[in-house]
């Protein structure tokens, strides 16, 4: 008989063939992923809750139309660069550079059109700009 203590062996896992099939899971949730396009998303803007509406005694309100024109406080300009844009801001910022510039677009103008009284208000040196919204409430309503 034999009656000496046998070694255990020590289980042994082996992890190929685990890490294999995660490999697979990986490139099967890869493949059959599906990628939104941004282009099929439909966007109205802007709508924001305030809570009051602030009141700037140094403003130049300018609207931006869907179709890329502009209004410095209710006075249409002639050109669509910012060349004009430009020369009218400044002949309505009375107040030289504490004067805040209100953008008033249209949801459905271009980011461009936007982009254009940004930087004729920077080339006339004014830094102080915010954005026109109506409530949800209006905007509901319309």
């Amino acid at each position: 008989m034999n009656f000496r203590p046998r070694v255990k062996e020590e289980p042994e896992i082996n992890l190929i063939p685990f890490i294999d099939v995660l490999l697979v899971v990986l490139i099967f949730l890869m493949l059959t992923t599906t990628y939104s396009k941004f282009t099929e998303m439909q966007l109205k803007l802007p709508v924001a809750d305030a809570d009051a509406q602030r009141d700037y005694p140094r403003e130049v309100v300018v609207a931006v139309s869907s179709d890329g024109r502009y209004m410095v406080n209710k006075q249409p300009v002639t050109g669509r660069g910012p060349e004009a844009l430009s020369e009218t801001i400044a002949g309505a910022a009375k107040a030289g550079k504490d004067t805040t510039i209100i953008i008033s677009a249209d949801a459905t103008a271009t980011h461009q059109s936007v982009i254009t009284v940004m930087e004729a208000a920077r080339r006339v040196g004014l830094a102080h700009i915010t954005f026109a919204t109506q409530s949800s409430g209006q905007a509901a309503a319309r």
